[in-house]
């Protein structure tokens, strides 16, 4: 019995960590400008070319 508790003890600690990471990513995002996201999407259009 311990051991399932230990498995949803860390299912829900990925969890958490998960929301966390998509939070930031997020906040990250919102906090761009216009002009920085079609900035960033010519340069990785640009270096796909590249490729």
């Amino acid at each position: 019995m311990k051991v399932w508790k230990w498995l949803g003890l860390a299912g829900l600690a990925g969890v958490a960590a998960t929301g966390v990471v998509i939070a930031r990513d997020q906040r990250q995002r919102t906090q761009m400008e216009p002009d920085d996201v079609r900035a960033r999407l010519h340069e990785r259009l640009e270096q796909t070319a590249e490729d």
